[in-house]
């Protein structure tokens, strides 16, 4: 099979399209004919070596296709099946051998790029929206970055679910996207003097004064400081990515000259912890994207050959909704 290997750690150069010998399932696992393979943030962490990884890896964890073979003790699953998912390593591949556990069956209602595209991201949004913080009608939010693949799909789950959000991107094309998502006003971060003085005034100027309820933070350390300065007294801070870099330790008692707020940093393995939440969460993302109200928009697609170009466009935000690579 070809697949794309991180060599050793550093920048998009280091992937290599390579030919790998095809994988063989591990009796609990299934064999995976690639569609579609998600492009994510968290590829680029592992591949620049901020995130601890082994070199050389096949890159990627998430992505759709057709189960070709089954491991002995798999029962759930059959050849022939439609099947996707977001934490398996090594995605950015024409084969790939995924735990039973981790797979989940994709309805024919959708198709497979949106199946790739739904799944790490989707799940993101989905567990920050309803879990991380539970949000309501009335609620007001902030959310970054929201014509990105988290921050759409995070928008349109916030306004479904009755919050008002307020939206932060860089561009008058990415404002169209995020007020198509349901964003009730949109701030360009770009046409700020300075972010971290003028973005929470604006906040405060659109909420009467009380700021939001809650801050969806995927930027890291360039939004931080606004971030937290954004925030009603009790409100939550959700630090779930660092776009822009990671923040800086942080002194508890900023929380508490903030005005008694939390700050959480949550990921994805915690909030689908058991496969009954697994299959709960995207039961409900695939419902929301075939019955009309949640659209997932596959923004740009890549060759697998073209995976470093994929890391060099989504690093440097160019990019609006998914990014995929097609195997």
């Amino acid at each position: 099979m070809r697949a794309i290997v991180a060599a050793a750690a550093g920048g998009p150069e280091v992937l290599e399209l390579r030919t790998l010998p095809d994988p063989v399932p591990d009796p609990d696992q299934v064999l995976v004919k690639v569609a579609a393979a998600g492009v994510n943030f968290i590829d680029t962490y592992r591949r620049s070596g901020q995130y601890p990884m082994t070199f050389p890896h096949v890159v990627g964890s998430e992505g759709a296709g057709v189960v070709v073979a089954v491991g002995d003790q798999v029962t759930s699953l059959a050849v022939g099946d439609r099947v996707a998912w977001a934490q398996s390593a090594g995605s950015y591949a024409e084969l790939q051998p995924v735990a039973a556990r981790q797979a989940v069956r994709v309805p024919g209602t959708v198709d497979d790029r949106t199946a790739a595209a739904t799944m790490l991201q989707g799940l993101t949004a989905h567990y920050l929206a309803t879990s991380t913080v539970s949000l309501s009608p009335g609620d007001e939010v902030l959310v970054h970055a929201a014509a990105g693949g988290v921050g759409l799909l995070l928008t349109q789950l916030a306004t479904i679910r009755g919050a008002r959000v307020i939206a932060t991107v860089g561009t008058t094309a990415k404002e169209t996207l995020a007020r198509e998502a349901g964003a009730a006003e949109v701030v360009r971060y770009t046409e700020l003097d300075d972010l971290t003085e003028d973005l929470p005034a604006l906040v405060h100027a659109l909420t009467d004064g009380r700021g939001v309820d809650a801050v969806y933070d995927g930027v890291g350390a360039a939004t931080f400081d606004a971030s937290l300065a954004s925030l009603r007294p009790r409100g939550t801070l959700v630090l779930f990515g660092a776009a822009s870099g990671q923040v800086p330790p942080v002194d508890p008692q900023r929380l508490n000259a903030a005005g008694s707020v939390y700050l959480t940093r949550p990921n994805l393995t915690d909030y689908v912890a058991t496969r009954d939440e697994l299959v709960t969460r995207t039961d409900n993302l695939f419902s929301l994207v075939a019955g009309g109200p949640l659209e997932v928009r596959v923004g740009a697609t890549y060759p697998l050959a073209d995976a470093a170009d994929a890391h060099r466009a989504l690093e440097s935000r160019q990019t609006t909704g998914k990014v995929l690579v097609l195997p």
